[in-house]
């Protein structure tokens, strides 16, 4: 059974229908476990980010089972799916794990953050035990491939991600960063980069709101920031020119009325809001306001394309490291395909040898003469190992296949004469 990659991405899908599909951390496991059994898969995976939702499985499962079950599991209809997905086999699908693992698939260019999150779908996947041999000798390689690219190109270099593009963008419409106040919703990963980007930019001041305190402070803490709860934001929005928001909550953080009330304590001073979560954390109906300024993950495109063309050459180099990898990966799979057959072979030959020691033994132990036993044994053994392969090589030459003759010669080293 081969390996495959099914999914969508920010390439072939808009962010509400990733939104709509994205699954929370805390039903991973279950689905994971509900797929398995679905499908009758022999091990299954789950990445879910605000930029793709993929699953690597293995075992015979179609197109049309996996729309099925993602429709099923999400509420939707599986038409919602066909135009968007797509599914990568064997080579091509650890292909394309590599790709993702090393940020050459990332919405931004070499993005480091994706390794962590494959990394995080592997473990996850380990835990619900629905990964194990196949799946995790894939992993590995995807893993190993991807530090490849991380250590022997520069897709690495010049900082260049959702996050940095969101305070790039910052940057343009605000002259002075020194003197603006941001809010960032959220305390995970891409809101730590948003910080520490705009600490670099010298912002003026920093608050962060979360639906913890505890982690909310951890983060605070490390940028001089002010730490507030999520409940705690209408009272905070109005002092915040710039809001940068990414948390997994399901619903909207902020909702259009909340929005308005603060711009009607700042007389309509325009608030530059960037919403990085898939699903949205801003309600989409706030940039009908006249006074918001509100870009998505897609509307980052146009920013995180000029930091792509500085990657590019170490991308393409990246991609030749894939390539070598794959072909490792390949040749490790013939390899084990082999695994089976060289078993049989050996389960043969020792079947035979087994029946004629015991013959032999047998004969020693009714006093026949040793000399003669041995000789016997070797003739038999002979005779038993060759006569299949050269009733076989006899049938090819008959027929013609000349392939199995040059086969048998590399085979066992045979020198013509």
């Amino acid at each position: 059974m081969g390996i495959l990659a099914f999914g969508i991405n920010h390439k072939s899908a808009s962010v509400d229908l990733r939104g709509q599909i994205a699954f929370a951390p805390e039903i991973v496991v279950e689905s994971l476990q509900s797929a398995l059994v679905t499908m009758k898969a022999a091990e299954i995976a789950l990445l879910s980010t605000c930029n793709r939702t993929e699953i690597y499985l293995q075992g015979e499962v179609s197109d049309e089972q996996l729309l099925a079950w993602l429709a099923g599991a999400k509420g939707l209809e599986v038409e919602a799916l066909q135009a968007c997905y797509y599914c990568h086999r064997d080579e091509q699908a650890i292909r394309h794990m590599m790709r993702v693992a090393s940020g050459l698939d990332s919405l931004v260019l070499g993005e480091p953050q994706i390794f962590g999150q494959i990394k995080s779908a592997y473990s996850v996947g380990r835990e619900a035990n629905t990964v194990s041999t196949f799946l995790n000798q894939a992993f590995q390689q995807a893993f190993s491939a991807a530090k490849r690219v991380r250590s022997e190109t520069a897709i690495g270099q010049n900082p260049v991600s959702v996050a940095y593009a969101s305070v790039s963008l910052a940057e343009q419409i605000f002259s002075d960063l020194g003197s603006a106040h941001a809010l960032l919703i959220g305390a995970g990963e891409t809101i730590e980069l948003v910080a520490r980007h705009l600490q670099e930019k010298n912002i003026g001041q920093l608050t962060v709101a979360n639906r913890t305190l505890i982690r909310a402070q951890e983060l605070a803490a490390d940028f001089s920031a002010e730490a507030i709860l999520l409940s705690d934001i209408p009272d905070y929005l109005h002092k915040a020119d710039i809001v940068i928001s990414s948390t997994a909550s399901q619903l909207p953080i902020l909702g259009k009325g909340a929005v308005e009330s603060a711009l009607k304590l700042r007389k309509h001073k325009p608030i530059f809001m960037v919403d990085i979560a898939v699903p949205r954390d801003i309600e989409p109906e706030v940039e009908e306001l006249a006074d918001v300024y509100l870009y998505t993950v897609d509307d980052l495109e146009e920013v995180i394309q000029d930091n792509m063309r500085a990657r590019q050459t170490a991308a393409d180099l990246g991609q030749e490291i894939i390539d070598q990898e794959v072909v490792s990966w390949a040749k490790q799979q013939r390899a084990l395909a082999a695994v089976d057959t060289i078993k049989a072979f050996r389960d043969s030959v020792e079947s035979i040898r087994d029946g004629e020691v015991e013959k032999a033994l047998s004969a020693l132990e009714r006093g026949l003469d040793s000399v003669d036993v041995i000789n016997t044994l070797a003739r038999n053994l002979t005779n038993k190992l060759l006569h299949k392969p050269t009733t076989k090589l006899k049938q090819a030459s008959e027929e013609g296949r000349d392939d199995t003759i040059h086969v048998t010669h590399e085979l066992f080293d045979l020198n013509k004469k």
